[in-house]
């Protein structure tokens, strides 16, 4: 398949997420997945927003930037906040850290984009915002021919 490209800014309402999720989800059906698969891509992405909407900004207004690129076999997604910045990743990424506890916050986005998705990265400054990376790989078209 050849390479595809898109991107979608939008404010950081939290209504704006599931804009985001079906966004994305449509985007990523050019890869033919599976329900399961499309279910997968959906609630990573709505992880990812959520946690620009509640940590990037605190709920304040600001700009998301949904970014997704089509490869090949796969997907890389990009959601991204010129927020707060997260000052320990390796912290806000292990299993039920959250820095919202009055919240009632899990703190498993992290952990459930890990979970979905083949590769996560997470870039963050402070002051600057944060970058989260995903990729899900796809069982090759051609190889089903």
């Amino acid at each position: 398949m050849e390479k595809n490209y898109m991107k979608v800014e939008f404010l950081s309402k939290s209504n704006n997420e599931s804009f985001a999720r079906v966004v994305v989800a449509a985007f990523a059906s050019q890869l033919d997945p599976t329900l399961e698969e499309l279910s997968d891509i959906k609630t990573a992405v709505s992880e990812a927003v959520t946690n620009a909407i509640i940590h990037g900004y605190e709920y304040g207004e600001g700009m998301v930037i949904a970014e997704a690129t089509i490869e090949n076999d796969s997907i890389e997604i990009i959601i991204q906040d010129n927020g707060k910045g997260i000052d320990d990743i390796d912290r806000a990424m292990e299993p039920f850290y959250t820095s919202k506890p009055d919240m009632e916050r899990s703190g498993m986005g992290f952990t459930v984009m890990e979970t979905f998705m083949d590769e996560l990265t997470v870039e963050s400054k402070l002051g600057q915002g944060t970058r989260v990376r995903m990729v899900r790989k796809f069982k090759s078209l051609s190889s089903e021919e």
